[in-house]
């Protein structure tokens, strides 16, 4: 069996076997009793929620994640038929399915005129409406501020309005971020004046909703597409009125302040997502499948980038030159979407073909598994080690080293490590990089040696002249010595 026909077949199987791994379903608002339903869906990696509304055995979904399985799961359990498709938005933080299962389906996506989209859509607009049954009808809200295109989908119970699904215009606790646009050098798209716009959707839209209405938003706590969002997964007009800092400013320019102040940077990857979602993504199996296994040893080391997702530890003790090192965890993806470009070509180096495949399903939520060149299974293969972190010489004359916290600010500032670090948050890291010595060793640490794992390897690829140590795991004998 050759390697492609091997990673083909083990691909399917293994994506079969695993459907929906990356999705979880969170919880149902049921009210049959009125003839309808809400489950809501969670992609815990990318603080991302999607969602099924369930009536009179027709489901439209808002939303839809990458991968199109569970929903398809779920109309199953229900008996029940997927009429439709809402996108609330072109996503910038994650891959949509709605071209997949148009496709698969034959059913209509609704997307608002102003993003473009170039695949088949039906417009969805102010005005326009979306009939589920007899009493359940999904009215369209032009609701600028995230993005310039942006709607939300107001659910109505025989003309009684009972939820809305937000997308990124109102978060629970926060909004959703309006300079996520301005690299398209469009007037509509700058900061400023989404801004604006998004005061006016608070204010002048959302804030006119009855307190009993229910918020279902696009993203929860952790998203890069928005700041001070809660832990909680669905809210209200109420307690948002109350609590969204964002109801609390009654001027513009008090408004406008706020939501532009400390923004941090955009993942490189944003763009290039919101531009896929306009189009439309590959299925998702098709384009998985055709990703090779290739042998460490045919991997050309000078000309090409090897994005490695074993263990720190693993990585230290031998790894391709050059190579860069986002371990698996809980938002990886969102860390290789901040280093790697979207259009740079790299290979996947991991132990197990199992782990290749967990891999590539979450670089596919980002879209970024068509720029895998193949699968590597490191192994035994004699790569270069990392410069081991000498403990004891680091401590004999800290004031030698130069030393990188790679926390966020607000970490830094409430619990400063090492006198003289020097704060640069692993995602303004390329930024920076200028700044970095090569006359002098570089000692980077984060929080837990997750962050400064990645770190390290960036500096160590960006300025191959410099000596790196990562100070990894030791760094909790330190912090207990702080406290």
């Amino acid at each position: 069996m050759n390697r492609r026909s091997f990673i083909h077949r083990s691909a399917v199987l293994f994506t079969l076997a695993s459907a929906g791994q990356g999705v979880s379903c969170f919880g149902n608002t049921n009210n049959f009793a009125n003839g309808y339903s809400i489950r809501q869906f969670e992609d815990e990696g990318l603080a991302q929620f999607s969602y099924a509304i369930l009536a009179d055995k027709k489901i439209v979904l808002v939303d839809p994640a990458r991968d199109p399985r569970p929903y398809y799961a779920y109309a199953k359990e229900q008996g029940a038929k997927i009429i439709a498709v809402v996108e609330t938005h072109p996503h910038a933080d994650f891959v949509s399915s709605h071209l997949e299962i148009h496709q698969d389906l034959k059913v209509p996506v609704y997307v608002s005129k102003l993003v473009r989209a170039t695949y088949p859509h039906h417009t969805f607009d102010d005005g326009d409406t979306l009939k589920i049954s007899d009493q359940i009808v999904l009215h369209a809200i032009n609701t600028a501020g995230h993005s310039p295109d942006s709607i939300s989908v107001l659910l109505k119970e025989n003309g009684r309005d009972v939820a809305i699904f937000s997308g990124d215009a109102v978060l629970i606790g926060g909004v959703g971020r309006p300079d996520l646009r301005e690299y398209s050098g469009e007037q509509a798209t700058q900061r400023e004046k989404l801004a604006r716009q998004l005061y006016h959707t608070v204010h002048d839209i959302y804030a006119t909703l009855g307190n009993q209405v229910l918020l279902y938003p696009a993203h929860g706590a952790g998203s890069l597409c928005g700041n001070a969002i809660k832990g909680a997964k669905q809210s209200t007009i109420g307690a948002e009125r109350t609590h969204n800092l964002a109801f609390q400013q009654k001027s513009e320019e008090e408004f406008v302040k706020q939501i532009l102040a400390d923004r941090p940077p955009v993942p490189i990857y944003f763009p290039y997502n919101v531009e896929l979602n306009r189009r439309g993504a590959k299925p998702l199996l098709a384009s998985l499948s055709g990703i090779s296994l290739v042998s460490a040893a045919a991997v050309p080391h000078t000309l090409s980038t090897v994005l490695d997702t074993r263990p720190a530890s693993e990585f230290r003790a031998s790894h391709f030159p050059e190579a860069i090192n986002i371990p698996e965890r809980s938002k990886s993806e969102s860390w290789v979407g901040t280093f790697i470009e979207p259009k740079e070509g790299f290979y996947l180096a991991v132990d197990t073909k199992e782990q290749g495949q967990v891999q590539l399903e979450k670089l596919a939520k980002i879209g970024y598994e068509q720029f895998v060149k193949g699968i590597v299974l490191y192994g035994d293969f004699a790569g270069q080690p990392s410069t081991a972190f000498d403990q004891t010489a680091f401590d004999r004359a800290q004031d030698q080293y130069f030393i990188v916290d790679v926390r966020t600010a607000e970490e830094a500032k409430t619990g400063p490590v090492f006198k003289g670090a020097h704060n640069i948050p692993l995602a303004e890291l390329k930024a920076h990089i200028a700044e970095l010595p090569v006359d002098k060793p570089i000692v980077v640490h984060c929080a837990s040696g997750y962050r400064s794992a990645i770190a390290s390897s960036l500096i160590s690829e960006w300025v191959p002249k410099a000596q790196v140590w990562d100070i990894g795991e030791h760094i909790k004998s330190y912090k207990q010595s702080v406290n």
